[in-house]
């Protein structure tokens, strides 16, 4: 039985008569009458299972994108229906109170005469990467008088998969423009060093006079210099980091989220540059993996999407496994991992250089703001305490980024929505250098 306010008014409305007649009897009486009265009112509500319900939610969505979850009530009972029904999902899909809707827990109230349907849409926003379920519609009915009636929850599964956001998207048509310079079809020709010959054409003033191609210069009669274009088809290996130090919040949000980011966009750019790329997210145990494919853009988004960080410390020997797993010849591989002191001492410093000697090495981080600001405090003695323990952090962290720098791995540190580009931008210039 579900009771209804209109119960509990009933039941207040009893102490009229128990003032009027403050006996025993009045109060026995009163409740006598509201129990029947609720009684009679869920005998005559329809059966809450005697619902028929289909659910058709989209298959995925980007995080912060709005998505529906529609239900399809019938009534297959042979009563009219009022009730009241809540869609169940967890939190982190609902919109929040700063929203337009503001609603949390979202109900709708259904009138349905018999055999008859009806569509209730719920309004769904997710915060959260991931798989998120929906599991039970609860149906709650009322009888005629709207005293009482009946409840229970029926299983109508659903499952949304919310995709990384992508934010970092926004910066992809100016690296493209950079590519296409690159690689001598844009209107400007850049004439940037790499090692795969592209075409011959006539010397200009300015041209290198090493890329003069005597012979042809020969057998034409003019001056012809060699035109070269960065390289194509390497291999790029994205190594993403799910251990504890990824859990680590940087602003509102993981430093996961950033790292995720990251992958994408350089995996975008990678993508329309002709290499193959390839991503591993580990921790001690592979958690996702995107192995070389033509789209590779959604693959890793897919994989992307329900990675979470383990709180357990990375196996660097085993990332070194990992790569020479899937690499035979030099690559470009990329550790989008933590640049804290301890861990890399510990872990990555001992194993470095195994992964240096055949491949170049990025390693790219998240730096937190919110350190630079506790080392420029001075308002109190507290302050003046942590400003020193930051700049000693600080210190440490320039120290291990100059000890992994002489190992030969290039190093990016960069706020949260700078890391994705600050890490095309090198991978670029590695690019334009030849050094791929």
């Amino acid at each position: 039985m579900a009771l209804t306010r209109r119960a509990v008014l009933l039941a207040l409305l009893g102490l009229v008569p128990v003032v009027l007649l403050p006996v025993p009897a009045t109060v026995l009486l009163w409740a006598v009458v509201v129990v029947v009265l609720c009684g009679v009112d869920v005998a005559l509500s329809a059966s809450p299972r005697r619902v028929a319900i289909t659910r058709s939610v989209p298959a995925q969505v980007r995080l912060t994108e709005p998505a529906t979850s529609e239900l399809t009530l019938r009534n297959v009972g042979t009563r009219r229906l009022h009730a009241q029904v809540r869609d169940a999902w967890p939190p982190s899909a609902l919109p929040d109170a700063a929203s337009p809707t503001g609603v949390r827990t979202p109900r709708h109230r259904v009138h349905l005469p018999a055999g008859e349907a009806a569509r209730v849409r719920t309004d769904l926003l997710p915060t959260r990467r991931g798989d998120l379920q929906a599991d039970r519609v609860t149906v709650r009915t009322v009888g005629p008088l709207g005293l009482a009636g009946r409840q229970a929850s029926l299983p109508v599964p659903g499952r949304l998969r919310v995709l990384p956001e992508f934010a970092s998207r926004r910066h992809l048509p100016s690296r493209l423009a950079r590519l296409r310079e690159m690689d001598g079809r844009a209107a400007v020709l850049v004439r940037g060093q790499g090692t795969e010959f592209d075409s011959l054409r006539e010397y200009v003033v300015g041209d290198d006079v090493r890329s003069i191609d005597w012979r042809a210069t020969a057998r034409r009669g003019d001056v012809v210099v060699r035109t070269w274009r960065p390289e194509r088809d390497r291999r790029v290996l994205i190594v993403l980091d799910t251990s504890r130090t990824s859990a680590a919040r940087v602003l509102d949000a993981p430093r996961l989220e950033a790292s995720v980011e990251a992958a994408l966009l350089l995996s975008a750019l990678a993508g329309h540059a002709g290499d193959r790329v390839e991503m591993v997210a580990y921790d001690r145990r592979v958690r996702a993996r995107v192995t070389d494919t033509t789209r590779v853009l959604p693959a890793m988004a897919q994989a992307l999407a329900g990675v979470q960080p383990a709180l357990v410390e990375t196996d660097w020997p085993g990332v070194v496994g990992q790569v020479r797993s899937r690499l035979s010849r030099r690559a470009l591989v990329v550790l989008l991992t933590s640049l804290d002191p301890s861990a890399v001492e510990q872990g990555l410093l001992g194993v470095v250089g195994q992964l240096t000697r055949r491949h170049q090495v990025v390693l790219a981080s998240v730096a937190d703001p919110e350190l630079e600001a506790l080392r420029t405090a001075r308002g109190s003695a507290d302050a003046v305490f942590d400003a020193a323990a930051a700049e000693r952090a600080a210190i440490e962290r320039v120290a291990v980024t100059t000890r992994l720098r002489q190992r030969g791995v290039e190093v990016v540190e960069a706020l949260p929505e700078d890391l994705a580009p600050r890490l095309a931008d090198t991978y670029l210039a590695l690019k334009a250098a030849g050094r791929l």
